[in-house]
C-alpha cells in the first residue's frame, strides 16, 4: 500500500511517499480502506519531532480517517467488510489501508461524504472531551474559543450553539470572523485589532477553549465568570503565564486541559460512545457539519501542511486517499 512517511523530524518536504506492506487486524481491530484522512495541528508536531517530545521518524501520520471496513478481527463483531465508518487514529491516517480500534470506529453519519466523514473525529472528539466533560459547558453559558476559524474552533462553534451556548471566538482576520459569525457566533474578535479582554470584559465569560497559551492566560482568568472554566488544548505561544492565584481561589475558578492521542484506548471507545450518543444526532438533524476548506490528494500531503502551517485555512484540510 502506499503511505505517506515522515523521513526525519523537519519541514513539510519530510513527507515522502512510501511503500509498505499491507496491515493486518488484530482481534480487536478492523481494517479499513482509507478514503479521506483529515489534516490536524498535532500531524504538524509530530513531523516536527515536537509532539510529546518524541521523535517520529519512519512514523505514518493521521489521526482521523474515512473509508470502508475491508476486514474485521474476531472481537470486532459490530462491524463488516463493506461498512462506511469514520475513525479516530493514534497515527497511520496518511495510508491507503489502516488498523483501527473497532471501538474507535463510527458509522458515517449519513448525508455526509467521506471527506467531510474524515474531518470529524479529531475536532469532535477533542470538543467533546474539553468543552463538554472537562468544562461542563451548560445551555445558555457563553463560551469563548480562541482559534476560533480553525477545525477545533469551528466544531466548538456549531456544537456550542447546537446544544444552546452563545459563542464568542477570537480569528487573525476579518473574514475568519465573518466566517464564524456564519456559523453561529455571537461575537467574532479579530485578535489584530481588537483585545479579546476589553470587548468581553462586561459580559463575562464561563468556559474558555484555549489554543494559544502565554498572554492570553492572564487575560482568559480575569475574564471567567465567578466557578468559571479554563481548558487548554495547545499553547501555540508557549505553556507558561503569570495569574492571581488568589482571584481563582475567590471566584472558584477551575483550569484544565487535555492530549487526546496519549489517552488509553479504553477511554477513546468511552469518549466515541458518548460522542455517537451526544453528537451524531445533531449531525443528522443538520445542526453540525464540519466545514471543509480544502482537499489534497495523498501525495500531496507536504502541500497540505504548508497550508496548515500558514494559517491561512478555515475548517478542516482533508487528504483524499481512495475513490
Amino acid at each position: 500500500m502506499n503511505t505517506i512517511v515522515i523521513q526525519q523530524a523537519g519541514g513539510p518536504e519530510v513527507l515522502q511517499m512510501r511503500q509498505q506492506p499491507d496491515p493486518l487486524p488484530a482481534a480487536h481491530e478492523v481494517l479499513v480502506r482509507v478514503h479521506a484522512a483529515g489534516i490536524n495541528r498535532p500531524d504538524v508536531l509530530m513531523r516536527q519531532g515536537k509532539y510529546a517530545g518524541a521523535d517520529a521518524s519512519g512514523q505514518v501520520p493521521g489521526l482521523e480517517i474515512a473509508g470502508t471496513v475491508v476486514q474485521c478481527g474476531a472481537e470486532a463483531t459490530r462491524w463488516k467488510p463493506g461498512d462506511a465508518v469514520c475513525a479516530l487514529l493514534p497515527a497511520g491516517g496518511y495510508a491507503e489501508l489502516a488498523v483501527v480500534d473497532a471501538r474507535h470506529c463510527l458509522p458515517v453519519p449519513p448525508g455526509l461524504s467521506m471527506v467531510e466523514a474524515a474531518a470529524l473525529p479529531e475536532t469532535v472528539f477533542t470538543v467533546w472531551h474539553n468543552v463538554f466533560q472537562r468544562g461542563a459547558l451548560q445551555p445558555g453559558e457563553l463560551l469563548l474559543v480562541h482559534g476560533g476559524s480553525s477545525g477545533i474552533g469551528t466544531t466548538a462553534i456549531q456544537l456550542a450553539r447546537a446544544r444552546g451556548s452563545r459563542v464568542a471566538i477570537t480569528a487573525g482576520d476579518d473574514a475568519k470572523c465573518s466566517a464564524c459569525r456564519e456559523l453561529g457566533a455571537d461575537w467574532a474578535i479579530n485578535y489584530k485589532t481588537e483585545d479579546f479582554e476589553q470587548v468581553l470584559n462586561a459580559e463575562g465569560v464561563d468556559v474558555i477553549l484555549d489554543m494559544i497559551g502565554g498572554d492570553y492566560i492572564a487575560k482568559n482568568l480575569r475574564l471567567l465568570r465567578e466557578d468559571g472554566r479554563l481548558v487548554f488544548v495547545n499553547a501555540m505561544q508557549g505553556g507558561k503565564g503569570e495569574f492571581n492565584a488568589l482571584e481563582v481561589m475567590r471566584r472558584r475558578l477551575s483550569i484544565s486541559g487535555s492530549m487526546l492521542r496519549p489517552r488509553s484506548a479504553d477511554f477513546k471507545a468511552a469518549l466515541a460512545a458518548e460522542v455517537e450518543q451526544h453528537v451524531w444526532p445533531l449531525v443528522a438533524a443538520g445542526k453540525f457539519r464540519p466545514v471543509i476548506y480544502k482537499t489534497f490528494p495523498l501525495a500531496e500531503a507536504a502541500a497540505a501542511h504548508q497550508l496548515m502551517e500558514s494559517s491561512a485555512h478555515i475548517g478542516k484540510i482533508v487528504l483524499e486517499v481512495g475513490p
